[in-house]
């Protein structure tokens, strides 16, 4: 990789996510050479990737450059490689960019996309973990309506118009507050030769709330909210299958539709190398000790979505959200730093600052440690934490400006399909490709 040899011990890191980017920020400038790789070469803000889905924004406006993030940092190098595997016995990175030694080795690989094993739900669903797989989205939104207006037959037309997620955490319910203000506000403008009023919007959740990691009157508004745009919820309810035109699931119930977009569980994006022992297969998830240590290796740590440090509070470990992941980034880089000072490291403690999700305009929830609250000025707050949360003035401005141009025009400029998205064609709608 053409890393040059340093007297200051080596700490690689994989991942350039919430959690590698806080460890490698708090790493800048200490007596240590650092090497971050990832596959991207953008940190990506996965709280706003539904608005990139759904036309509110531009895919650079929530991605920042990690070059740009470590230029200053002295002993520090980037780069863009796909990690293939570890080897710990010989304390190797082995990347298809070629392989790096490392005196300590951190993982932060983050989480991707959970379809518990159905083949054919993960061949013919949408996943949005990742800016790509987000403007795949929006290009197959957008094409639906287009190929909508082609077909005179109106089981097909209601079927390009029919728009099901699985799902009703956060992502879910997010996305589906966001097509059902296209639907009321942009699409009727757009299409005036479509009647708009068939396009169908559900929220299937397997549980019998929707965020159910949320309190129950947070999870009731947010249901409210939905049920007012529109929004057809449907709980206690497991998906089965999706073969590129019908749902079936648990229940009696069917759907029939061109466009399914799952959000329904993650799991950790594994690397392999590490002893069987060392992670949870159900979950594909690392075990950490309170160091964030990986159980078995002394100089290998775990950070973020990818670790599991169960605890009698949370027996499943934290939640697989962007706070632990950043909060782990954070203590580890002063328990590296106090490691090699030959210092005890501290045991990692989570401070839960609360979470919450936004329905739509003038729509959000927000539950903290100890207040509850919903409406308009929940919506503010998240808009003010997501603001402040982005990496980099300028598309913390660009953002800004979005969410006032849309919010006044009640408008979204980035209705475009920039990357045409081709669905298989097994059961398609019509003889074309989609």
């Amino acid at each position: 990789m053409n890393i040059p040899r340093s007297s200051f011990p080596r700490i690689v890191i994989i991942g350039g996510g919430f959690a590698g980017i806080s460890l490698a920020k708090k790493l800048k400038n200490k007596n240590a050479q650092v090497v971050l790789l990832d596959k991207h070469n953008y940190h990506t803000f996965q709280p706003l990737l539904y608005q990139v889905a759904t036309g509110g924004l531009e895919a650079g406006s929530i991605a920042y450059p990690i070059r740009k993030v470590v230029q200053d940092y002295e002993n520090f190098y980037f780069r863009l490689a796909n990690v293939k595997g570890i080897d710990t016995e010989n304390k190797k990175v082995l990347a298809d960019i070629g392989d790096l030694y490392y005196d300590y080795l951190v993982i932060a690989t983050g989480s991707k996309t959970n379809y518990f094993g159905n083949k054919e739900i993960e061949s013919f669903s949408m996943a949005m973990k990742t800016i790509p797989q987000s403007l795949n989205i929006r290009s197959l939104i957008l094409e639906n309506f287009e190929q909508a207006l082609l077909t005179n037959d109106i089981n097909e037309r209601n079927a390009l118009m029919n728009f099901v997620i699985v799902g009703g955490g956060p992502t879910g319910v997010e996305l589906a507050g966001a097509l059902a203000e296209m639907k009321k506000a942009i699409l009727p403008k757009d299409y005036p030769d479509l009647d708009i009023r068939n396009m169908g919007i559900h929220v299937i959740q397997g549980s019998a709330r929707l965020l159910d990691a949320m309190s129950v009157k947070s999870s009731q508004k947010a249901e409210d909210f939905l049920h007012g745009l529109g929004v057809s919820i449907w709980k206690n309810v497991h998906v089965t299958n999706y073969d590129g035109r019908t749902v079936t699931t648990s229940s009696d119930l069917t759907f029939e539709t061109a466009t399914v977009i799952w959000a329904a569980g993650v799991k950790g994006a594994l690397i392999n190398g590490l002893k069987s022992e060392s992670f949870i297969e159900r979950a594909d998830r690392i075990k950490v000790n309170e160091f964030n240590q990986v159980l078995g290796y002394d100089n290998i740590f775990a950070i973020g979505d990818i670790a599991v440090m169960a605890s009698e509070k949370n027996p499943q470990g934290h939640p697989m959200m962007a706070q632990p992941a950043m909060q782990q980034g954070n203590l580890l880089a002063e328990n590296l730093i106090r490691k090699l000072q030959n210092k005890a490291m501290k045991p990692f403690v989570y401070n839960d600052k609360g979470s919450m999700a936004t329905i739509g305009r003038n729509k959000a929830v927000v539950d903290l440690p100890r207040w509850h609250f919903h409406g308009v000025f929940a919506w503010l707050v998240w808009m003010f934490v997501h603001l402040f949360s982005l990496i980099g003035f300028k598309n913390k401005a660009v953002v800004l400006m979005n969410w006032i141009y849309n919010y006044i025009k009640f408008d979204r400029e980035g209705r475009l399909i920039i990357r045409p998205y081709k669905k298989k064609n097994i059961q398609s709608f019509t003889s074309d490709e989609i």
